[in-house]
């Protein structure tokens, strides 16, 4: 029996040196919780390999964030030259308190209905998906289809000024023309000449598989919308300040029928990923059904009266949402500005021939 006990001793302390060992290790998992938490999938690599254990892999594309490289809007405040640093400022002010400078009381002309550009573009053009600027300066000159022409920056800026803000075009030559221009160029600095910034103008939303419905499109206004736009689409002016808080919806001070947001795709585009307060493009708050009939909602109710008799030259290239006729396709306007938008869509890519006799819905 005395013979046995160094070797019982011996085993005993190789029990509690692997305990020790064991102990040691739980300590250290402890301590090092949070950055296992945060960091897991690293750290199981580098355990595996301290501990030569063998790694499984496992698939967490599913759980990853979004790293996608968004545009983001370079800082005014970086210009080094003052003398532009002050025009593209101006310009800056201008987009964001168009109003205020421009409205029906403006400081320096009075010329627009009181919406402020960022009213579409938002946070002054700069918004993630937001109608922002970024991908203009690197596109334009383009040809668009709406013109039938060659299009340049300044008509652009007008195009807005006589469609979303219901006013007059402006001066190309004005202080406030250039001053938004360079604004415009500067924001869009960062941006490769002849690419698109991913995350640039508005995100794509899927068509319906019916028409938009405005009824239902009532009932999201009422729940989601009207408390800051007003029953009635008026907005709300800001207290002693010449310009809106939140901007009319319809209404003779809102944007008319020649205005982009006017075709149902732009608007339900918009708010999907825009609105209402709060929502993001990562984080929208409306499905998009809802999106869709809101829009039907807002663009069925009355909006300025428009003429631009030299809009789509080409009557073939008009979007399948533009509500007024005539078309080539043979659907009716209601559809057009409607939907179902499907099936126009199809009908289009048909050869010739067929597409002379579309199938309704």
């Amino acid at each position: 029996m005395e013979e046995n006990q160094p070797q019982i001793n011996d085993r005993l302390l190789k029990v509690i040196q692997k305990l020790t060992t064991l102990l040691v290790i739980l300590l250290i998992f402890i301590a090092l919780s949070p950055l296992i938490y945060s960091y897991g999938d690293d750290l199981g690599r580098i355990f595996a390999r301290m501990f030569d254990i063998k790694e499984n892999h496992i698939d967490t594309s599913t759980k990853s964030a979004d790293t996608v490289e968004y545009w983001s809007a370079p800082d005014p405040g970086s210009i080094s030259d003052p003398e532009k640093k002050k025009l593209v400022e101006y310009g800056q002010e201008l987009i964001a308190h168009t109003s205020i400078y421009l409205g029906p009381n403006g400081s320096v002309a009075q010329m627009t209905n009181g919406m402020n550009c960022q009213n579409c573009h938002l946070d002054a053009g700069t918004r993630v998906f937001g109608n922002n600027y970024g991908s203009v300066a690197s596109t334009y000159p383009k040809f668009r289809a709406r013109s039938g022409s060659n299009e340049d920056i300044y008509k652009r800026v007008n195009d807005c000024f006589e469609r979303s803000l219901n006013g007059k075009p402006l001066d190309t030559l004005s202080r406030e023309m250039q001053a938004i221009k360079s604004f415009i160029e500067f924001l869009g600095s960062n941006v490769e000449k002849g690419t698109t910034a991913y995350g640039s103008g508005l995100k794509e939303l899927a068509f319906l598989d019916r028409a938009c419905d405005p009824a239902k499109g009532k009932d999201v206004y009422t729940a989601k919308c009207q408390s800051c736009h007003q029953a009635d689409g008026s907005g709300q002016a800001k207290d002693g300040i010449n310009e809106y808080l939140y901007p009319p919806l319809w209404g003779e001070n809102s944007y008319n029928e020649g205005a982009g947001l006017y075709r149902i795709s732009n608007f339900a585009r918009y708010v999907k990923y825009n609105m209402p307060l709060g929502a993001t493009h990562a984080n929208p708050q409306l499905t998009d059904e809802e999106a869709w009939d809101l829009a039907a909602f807002v663009n069925s109710q009355p909006h300025p009266k428009a003429h631009f008799p030299a809009d789509w030259p080409d009557v073939s290239k008009k979007p399948v949402d533009h509500p007024f006729g005539p078309y080539t396709d043979g659907f009716t306007e209601e559809q057009h500005k409607y939907g179902p938008f499907k099936p126009i869509v199809e009908h289009r890519k048909l050869p010739a021939a067929a597409a002379q006799n579309p199938k309704k819905p």
